[in-house]
C-alpha cells in the first residue's frame, strides 16, 4: 500500500482563524483508492519550513500533497520552496498562461490578467494540472518514483482537482486495487453489545474485507470495506456478507447503503412519496439545512420555519399561549403543538419540531442548558421525546439534536413498513 503525507501551508490555519477541511477530504479520497495517509502536517508559509517539511515527508511517504501558499504575487514562498527543494527553476508556462487567460475571459476579468500572470510561472520540471475553478494551477514534481502535488488552498478548487484529475492519475499510475465500501446503519444497540452480537460473523469475514465501527450520535455505522482487483466481484462480495449479517441484527438496521442519515431519509420519503416540514427553535434551522442538503429535496420538503421567539410560535404555528404559560415554552406540550401547527401550515405528511435550550445560558423559563423536546408527527400520530445534553457546546448541541430527530424519523417510518 502506498503511503501519503498531507501538508497544509498557511499561518491562518495555525492561528485557528481558518479550519483545515482539505486534509479530511483528501485523506478520504486517497483511502478510496488504497493510499494510506500516514501523517498530516500544518506549517507556516516560510521557505525553509516548507523545504524541511517536504524532506521529512518523503522519508515516510511515497506521495506528498500540499495545499495552500499559492498566490498571484511574486512573494509566493511555496512555489519557490518547491523549486529549491528539487533544484529547479521557475519559468512561464505558456499552456498554463493560455488557460488562465481563457479562465479570466469567461468571467469577464481580463483587466486583472496581468496581476495574475505570476500564477502561470511554475517549476520547469513540473507536470501541471490546470485549475478550472481558480487561478493557481496544481503542480506535480516527481523524483525517484515519489510524487509531490502542490495545490491551492481554497476548498472548492481543491475538491475538483483531487477528484477529477489527481485521483484518476494516481489510480492509473500505480495500478491500484479497487476499494469498495458499504455502510450498514444500526440503531437501538450500544456499540459493545452490537460487537458481541456479530462477533462470529465478523471473525468469518474473508481476508480482503475489513469492518469498522463508527458511532454517530446514537447510531452505529458498520463500514465494510473490500479490497481487490475486480470491482464487480467486490460489490457482490459485500452484498453477500451483508445478507449474512442482516438476520443477526435485522430489527435494528435502518439502511444498508447510504452513509448520511439525511440521505437515508431522502430515499424513504422519495420511495413512499411522503412530504416533510420542520418547525425549529433551539436547532436554529439545522434540521432544514440537513434535509435540503440532499439533491432533489424540493420534491418532499416544501419548507420549514425557525420560530425562535415565543410569540412567533404562537402567531405562526398557533401554539396556544395558555400552553406556554402552563408548561413553559421548552416543554413536551409546546413541541407537540409546534409540530401540529407546522404540519397544517405546510400541509405535509410529516412534521418535525424542536424546542430547547442550546446555551450557553439557561432558557427564559429557567430550563437547564442542554434540555430539548422534539416531536415527530406522522399523519395524525405524534411522538414527543426529551433529550438532556448539558455537556455539548451550542453548535454541537444543535447538530446532535438534528441528527437524532432525523434518525428517529427514519426508525419510525421503517417500523411502519
Amino acid at each position: 500500500m502506498k503511503n501519503a503525507v498531507l501538508i497544509t501551508i498557511g499561518d491562518e490555519i495555525l492561528s485557528g482563524n481558518t479550519v483545515d477541511t482539505n486534509s479530511n477530504f483528501i485523506a478520504t479520497e486517497l483511502k478510496n483508492i488504497g493510499i494510506k495517509v500516514s501523517q498530516i502536517l500544518t506549517i507556516s508559509d516560510e521557505i525553509e519550513t516548507i523545504k524541511k517539511a517536504i524532506d521529512s515527508a518523503f522519508q515516510i511517504g511515497d506521495l506528498i500533497i500540499t495545499t495552500g501558499g499559492l498566490g498571484p504575487t511574486r512573494d509566493d514562498k511555496t512555489k519557490k520552496a518547491i523549486a529549491e527543494f528539487f533544484n529547479d527553476e521557475i519559468a512561464l508556462d505558456e499552456v498554463t498562461f493560455n488557460h488562465l487567460k481563457a479562465y479570466m475571459e469567461r468571467r469577464g476579468r481580463l483587466e486583472i490578467l496581468e496581476r495574475n500572470r505570476e500564477q502561470a510561472f511554475v517549476p520547469t520540471k513540473s507536470k501541471v494540472f490546470q485549475n478550472h475553478y481558480g487561478t493557481a494551477p496544481c503542480m506535480m514534481m516527481e523524483e525517484n518514483g515519489k510524487l509531490l502535488f502542490s495545490l491551492p488552498g481554497v476548498p472548492y478548487e481543491v475538491k475538483p482537482l483531487i477528484k477529477d484529475q489527481i485521483v484518476p492519475y494516481l489510480h492509473e499510475k500505480f495500478s491500484l486495487n479497487y476499494i469498495t465500501t458499504r455502510i450498514v446503519s444500526v440503531v437501538g444497540i450500544p456499540e459493545s453489545i452490537l460487537a458481541d452480537m456479530i462477533e462470529d460473523w465478523e471473525l468469518a469475514l474473508p481476508g480482503n474485507l475489513a469492518l469498522s465501527y463508527l458511532p454517530v450520535g446514537t447510531r452505529v455505522k458498520l463500514r465494510l470495506t473490500a479490497t481487490g482487483e475486480n470491482e464487480t466481484f467486490l460489490q457482490q462480495q459485500l452484498e453477500d456478507e451483508i445478507q449474512k449479517l442482516l438476520p443477526l441484527i435485522k430489527d435494528h438496521v435502518i439502511a444498508t447503503s447510504e452513509d448520511k442519515i439525511e440521505k437515508i431519509l431522502a430515499e424513504i420519503l422519495t420511495e413512499r412519496k411522503l412530504t416533510i416540514s420542520t418547525a425549529e427553535s433551539c436547532t436554529g434551522g439545522e434540521l432544514a439545512k440537513m434535509i435540503t442538503s440532499v439533491s432533489g429535496s424540493s420534491a418532499y420538503f416544501p419548507g420549514g420555519i425557525v420560530s425562535y421567539a415565543t410569540e412567533k410560535k404562537i402567531d405562526i404555528l398557533k401554539v396556544k399561549s395558555e400552553t406556554v404559560e402552563e408548561f413553559t415554552v421548552v416543554s413536551e406540550q409546546v413541541a407537540g403543538e409546534m409540530a401540529a401547527g407546522c404540519q397544517k401550515l405546510f400541509n405535509t405528511d410529516i412534521a418535525l419540531s424542536t424546542t430547547g435550550v442550546a446555551g450557553p445560558g439557561k432558557g427564559e423559563d429557567g430550563k437547564e442548558v442542554g434540555t430539548v423536546f422534539y416531536t415527530i408527527r406522522v399523519g395524525n400520530q405524534a411522538v414527543t421525546s426529551k433529550l438532556y445534553m448539558p455537556h455539548l457546546e451550542r453548535l454541537d448541541f444543535m447538530h446532535f439534536v438534528s441528527q437524532k430527530v432525523i434518525q428517529d424519523v427514519v426508525a419510525i417510518l421503517i417500523s411502519e413498513k
